[in-house]
């Protein structure tokens, strides 16, 4: 969680009443507290404990709330909270969306990754190391952020320079077999929010709709989020094979692998990509296992 600076709070209007009967105080007063369930302590309903209990409720990356779940999570004041939420977005600490709120760039690290992307990424990194080493192939890491594939971390491939793939890099989330395994972690009427408005677009869409995506998303459901694809799409991708899992409760990641270098031939052969499916699964099954550690 960011510490909230004072700058922040000059920002708000300190003492205003909203509709509820609750009113609000000066920071130096402390007339309400209610219970924050992880803590089982009192906690101050000053406007800074107001804000801290907002920010607290987006704990994780990608994770959107609408306004009543975050009065419900926070146990504030339905008012209350869009006032504090709208203050929040205009300085960023938030964003809203057709879909809700989520977390804004200011709760992000210096380099833009969510905290939560942080920690899936360390959690993941000798895992991916040995991946890389044992193959000789590239590894990619990477999330589900809305309707982005972002990517966390990014070995070998320097003489790949026309896969177009770089650490902190996006791409929308129909593009890939990577992302596609991620989408299939969703439930669909999850997944028409966020791409209808993609798949409409002829030059977004790459040949892909609503029924043709589910349709794909159905098979790699039936193979628990393993796809092997060696369709190539330069240079957005080439063939490869991705395991996609859920990294915490709220996010999806997924580790694939690629050629190196030349013809997709080099992982062309019957079986080839299938007997690299298990070393990847069982490379994403430890990362969950790291993170279930911290």
């Amino acid at each position: 969680m960011p510490t909230i600076t004072v700058g922040l709070l000059c920002h708000l209007p300190v003492g205003s009443r909203s509709h509820d009967t609750t009113t609000t105080s000066p920071i130096s007063e402390v007339p309400l507290t209610l219970t924050d369930p992880r803590r089982d302590t009192e906690m101050p309903v000053s406007m800074l404990g107001r804000i801290t209990v907002i920010l607290d409720v987006f704990d994780r990356p990608s994770r959107r709330l609408t306004l009543e779940e975050v009065a419900r999570a926070t146990q504030l004041p339905r008012s209350t909270a869009h006032r504090l939420l709208g203050q929040l977005a205009k300085l960023g600490w938030v964003e809203q969306t057709p879909l809700g709120y989520h977390a804004g760039d200011r709760m992000r690290t210096p380099d833009g990754f969510d905290r939560t992307h942080e920690d899936i990424r360390g959690a993941a990194a000798e895992g991916l190391h040995q991946l890389h080493m044992r193959t000789g192939m590239i590894v990619h890491l990477s999330v589900l952020d809305g309707a982005d594939q972002v990517f966390l971390d990014k070995l070998g491939g320097r003489d790949r320079e026309d896969l177009a793939t770089t650490v902190g890099g996006r791409l929308p989330s129909h593009q890939t077999p990577a992302a596609r395994a991620m989408l299939s972690f969703l439930p669909t009427e999850q997944i028409n929010g966020l791409l209808a408005g993609r798949l409409d677009d002829p030059e977004q869409s790459l040949g892909w709709n609503l029924p043709s995506l589910h349709r794909d998303l159905d098979r790699i459901r039936r193979s628990r989020g393993v796809v092997i694809d060696r369709r190539a799409n330069p240079p957005i991708w080439y063939s490869s094979v991705s395991v996609a899992f859920r990294a915490v409760p709220h996010t999806v990641a997924s580790i694939s692998l690629c050629p190196v270098a030349g013809s997709d031939q080099t992982v062309g052969s019957p079986g080839s990509l299938e007997r690299l499916a298990p070393l990847v699964a069982k490379t994403a099954h430890q990362v969950t296992l790291q993170l279930s550690r911290r």
